[in-house]
C-alpha cells in the first residue's frame, strides 16, 4: 500500500494517511497519531515494526502531591532491544535549506526581527536569547508569540524600549555574546545507540511501556540543542545525521551555570515563569503554560517543596477533566515524554507543580490541567535555581 502522510520527529513519528494505491506484495505502513503542522509531505511505503521498551536511569516518582519514591535501573537487554529499534525509523527525504549558517554566525546583521524578518536573522536572534536566558521556547527560526514576549521581556531587563523587535539597540545589548550562534557537532556512539521508542497516545498504552523515551536520535538531539527537529534537519539537509561520528550543525546554546532564584513569578496572562535574583532583577523568563478555565491556575504565594528529576506520573483521570471514560488510574514510566518531562518542581499547593513537557513546541499555546508547563530544557535549568522554600508567585 503506498500512502501519502505527512512527517514529524516529535513523539517519534506521526502520520496523516490517504491511500493513493495499492500494489501486491507492497509493505504495511505503521500509523501513529496526527502529524504537527509545520510538517513536510512526503510519499513514501515504510514496514511496520514492533514498539521496544526500555528506560533511562531515574532515581525517582512523584505522584500528583509529589511524595517521590525509589524508581529501580532498567535491565540492560531491555535498552539494547529499543536502541536496535530506533535505528529504523523512517529519514526525510532532503530539502535545501534557505538558512546558510554562515549568515546566522555573522555579527554584523541588523535587519529588524518582526513578522517579516529573514529567517537567519529570526534563528540568530532565537539563539542568543536563549542564551541569554530569555527563552523564546523551541527555537525554529520563526517569529511568533513566543518570541515577541521574550524579546519585549528582553528589552526591559537591559533598559531598552520594548517594541518586541529585534531592533539596532537590541542586537548591540545581544552581540555581547560574541560566541557564534551555529557549531560544529559530532554524532556520538552513544546517541546513536539510544533507546528509542516510539509513543502512544493513550495514557492507558502509555503505562504498559517501561520507559517514555525518545521517539528517534533527531527527536533527542533536537531537545539537547533547544531546536526543532525539522529545522535541525533543514540547517543539515545535506549531511548525515544517523551515524557515530557525523558532524552536524547545531544552535550553540551553552550558557554560564544558573544563579540561585530569589522568587520564581508565574504570570497567567504572559503565559511564563520568570525567575528574579537575589538583587531583584530579572535573571530569567521562559514561556509556559499556564493552566486553562477548566483549571485554572491557583493564584496566590506559594512556596517549592522539592525537586524530583525523572519523575513517575500517577495518574488519575479523576483529576482530568478531559479523560478517556474507560481510563484507569496508572503509573507512567519516567523519561523525556513522561507527562510532566524530566523534572517536577514540586508547589506547596497539593496536586500542582512546574514541570517539562514531551511537546516542547506547544508552549505557551495550548492548556495544561491547572499547572505550569515548561519544555523540558527550560525545566531543568530553572530546577537548579531553586531548592526548597524558595518562594513562587502565581498571578494573572
Amino acid at each position: 500500500m503506498l500512502v501519502m502522510f505527512q512527517q514529524s520527529w516529535r513523539r517519534g513519528w506521526r502520520w496523516t494517511v490517504v491511500v493513493v494505491g495499492v500494489a501486491v506484495g507492497a509493505p504495511t505502513v505503521a500509523v501513529a497519531k496526527t502529524a504537527r503542522p509545520h510538517a513536510r509531505t512526503v510519499v513514501r511505503a515504510v514496514k511496520t515494526t514492533a514498539s521496544p521498551t526500555a528506560t533511562p536511569s531515574p532515581t525517582a516518582s512523584v505522584s500528583p502531591t509529589g511524595s517521590p519514591t525509589a524508581t529501580p535501573t532498567p535491565s540492560s537487554s531491555a535498552t539494547a532491544s529499543a536502541g536496535a529499534a530506533g535505528a529504523v525509523l523512517p529519514q526525510p527525504s532532503p530539502t535545501p535549506t534557505a538558512i546558510p549558517p554562515a549568515a546566522v554566525n555573522d555579527a554584523a546583521v541588523r535587519d529588524v526581527v518582526g513578522r517579516r524578518a529573514p529567517r537567519h536573522a529570526i534563528l540568530r536572534a532565537q539563539i542568543l536569547l536563549d542564551r541569554a536566558r530569555f527563552s523564546p521556547g523551541e527555537i525554529d527560526a520563526t517569529y511568533g508569540r513566543n518570541m515577541r514576549h521574550a524579546i519585549t521581556a528582553f528589552q526591559l531587563a537591559r533598559e531598552i524600549p520594548p517594541t518586541g523587535e529585534v531592533d539596532d539597540a537590541t542586537w548591540t545589548a545581544l552581540d555581547a555574546d560574541a560566541a557564534p550562534a551555529l557549531v560544529p557537532y559530532v554524532i556520538t556512539a552513544r546517541d546513536v545507540a539510544g533507546p528509542f521508542t516510539p509513543v502512544p497516545t493513550s495514557m492507558m498504552e502509555k503505562a504498559k511501556l517501561e520507559a517514555l523515551n525518545y521517539g528517534s536520535l533527531q527527536e533527542e538531539l533536537g531537545e539537547r540543542f533547544h531546536v526543532s527537529p525539522e529545522l535541525l534537519a533543514e540547517l543539515n539537509w545535506e549531511r548525515s545525521m544517523a551515524n557515530p561520528g557525523d558532524q552536524i550543525m547545531v544552535p550553540n546554546v551553552a550558557a554560564a551555570p544558573p544563579i540561585q532564584a530569589r522568587e520564581v513569578v508565574v504570570s497567567a496572562g504572559d503565559r511564563s515563569v520568570t525567575v528574579i535574583g537575589a538583587d531583584g532583577s530579572v535573571y530569567a523568563r521562559y514561556p509556559a503554560t499556564t493552566g486553562s478555565s477548566h483549571d485554572p491556575l491557583p493564584l496566590g504565594t506559594w512556596q517549592v517543596n522539592g525537586v524530583t528529576r525523572w519523575p513517575k506520573f500517577h495518574y488519575n483521570p479523576r483529576l482530568f477533566w478531559n479523560a478517556n471514560a474507560t481510563d484507569r488510574a496508572a503509573t507512567i514510566a519516567p523519561g523525556p515524554n513522561n507527562p510532566v518531562g524530566v523534572v517536577w518542581i514540586d508547589l506547596s499547593k497539593t496536586h500542582y507543580g512546574i514541570h517539562g513537557t514531551p511537546e516542547p513546541s506547544m508552549i505557551g499555546h495550548t492548556q495544561s490541567h491547572g499547572c505550569i508547563r515548561l519544555t523540558n530544557w527550560s525545566a531543568g535549568e530553572l530546577s537548579h535555581m531553586v531548592k526548597p522554600g524558595t518562594p513562587a508567585i502565581l498571578r494573572e
